[in-house]
């Protein structure tokens, strides 16, 4: 068939239909899933529906209450659209063009519509660089729009949005008039802008709990940075030393783990109180060319993969490197995590799975028999025991319904 993150929310048992998938990396924001029984093996038999895409983007799925949400552009990047399909079928639900103008310079390996959607079941926020910051019910009502800038540069925009609470927050760096801004979820309107480094960056911010309290933190160019989500303010800096504004900081335990997109040292942060710099409890070298997938962490494993393949496990609390493996591909997806397996999506759409441990365990290595110019860096999702993995032309679902 071709068809303030609340503090509640990271408490949710989250089990069967009704599970949320609501933004980039999941409820947890580390890309982990509390699904059970997801399938391990596949192939393009195995695809229980197949939805073509309008236009062409890499955003990532998100789902909740059985709707997916994705992001696409048309006409290159004349037009951002934002729809809404069935979890169920693939069935297209809603679709709206947020913005029609003539579009900024983007990368290839970029594009127009690399930034995912982020929902609280109520509201679905979509960021689009120069095509603005949009806002719709779930059910496709249109709420409140903003214009952030020019974000004049060669590269394009992926920043994912996040919802704090009562609060939107956006990344926005760029070459020129780089900020990071909070807008009510409402209403749209700006409740606090800072300026950041002007430099280029694609990194979504985290939420984390820091102390007593919930901080935003940011990976930039020039290093890491804390916020207050309720005024904006600075909270504290951490230097990087070879940065590109990505990876996306990944949370792991009580420790921070922070990958440069270019050839450098990841660090791992322990913070303290809120307004405390953090202390760099280890640092280990990353050679292996540029990084582009944030890492994720299993218990005591921490599993880095370069764009070129190359998948490096560290122990998580000494930074002492397990094994380094070449993986077939290039990778530009960020991993998911499920019944402690690591699901990793190279480029030609072959997802391989991984047990962490000491030494190197694939479990398998799965592919859907892709059209030719079919690309995948978009992160997977997960809904219901089955898996949602988008390509520039079509979401796929992977799986049975409630599989255990």
């Amino acid at each position: 068939m071709v068809a303030l993150l609340l503090p509640l929310l990271g408490s949710l048992a989250l089990h069967g239909a009704d599970s949320p998938w609501p933004q980039w990396r999941g409820a947890t924001r580390d890309g982990h899933s509390s699904e059970q029984g997801l399938p391990r093996e596949w192939n393009a038999a195995s695809v229980a529906w197949k939805s073509a895409i309008p236009g062409s983007g890499q955003s990532s799925p998100v789902l909740w209450g059985g709707k997916v949400f994705l992001t696409s552009s048309l006409e290159g990047g004349k037009q951002r659209l934002v729809f809404c399909v069935s979890a169920q079928d693939g069935a297209l639900l809603w679709q709206h063009v947020a913005w029609t103008g003539e579009p900024e310079k983007s990368h290839a390996m970029n594009g127009w519509a690399s930034a995912t959607c982020a929902t609280d079941g109520e509201i679905v926020v979509a960021f689009f660089g120069k095509g603005g910051l949009h806002a719709y019910s779930v059910d496709g009502k249109p709420l409140w729009q903003k214009e952030l800038g020019e974000f004049e540069s060669p590269w394009g925009v992926a920043a994912c949005p996040v919802i704090v609470g009562d609060r939107v927050i956006q990344n926005g760096d760029s070459e020129r008039d780089a900020f990071i801004e909070a807008f009510d979820r409402k209403t749209g309107k700006s409740l606090w802008r800072r300026a950041r480094p002007n430099h280029r960056g694609w990194s979504t911010p985290l939420v984390w709990r820091s102390g007593e309290r919930d901080i935003v933190v940011l990976n930039g160019h020039t290093g890491v940075t804390a916020y207050d989500p309720a005024t904006g303010a600075e909270l504290w800096f951490h230097k990087n030393g070879a940065g590109r504004g990505e990876p996306t900081v990944t949370p792991g335990k009580d420790l921070l783990f922070v990958v440069c997109g270019l050839s450098g040292n990841m660090t791992a942060l322990r913070t303290g109180k809120a307004s405390e710099a953090p202390e760099a409890v280890w640092t280990a070298p990353r050679r292996g060319g540029r990084d582009l997938p944030s890492p994720v962490c299993v218990g005591k494993y921490l599993l880095v993969t370069s764009m070129n393949g190359i998948a490096t496990c560290y122990d998580a609390e000494s930074g002492k490197e397990f094994w380094k493996e070449r993986l077939n591909g290039q990778f530009s997806s960020s991993p998911i995590v499920a019944g402690n397996l690591v699901y990793q999506t190279n480029e030609a759409g072959e997802t391989l799975v991984i047990e962490p441990a000491e030494s190197f365990k694939l479990v398998a290595r799965n592919a859907l028999a892709p059209e030719p110019d079919e690309l995948f860096r978009a992160s997977m999702a997960v809904v219901d025991g089955q898996i949602l993995l988008r390509s520039n032309k079509f979401l796929y679902c992977i799986g049975k319904p409630g599989a255990k």
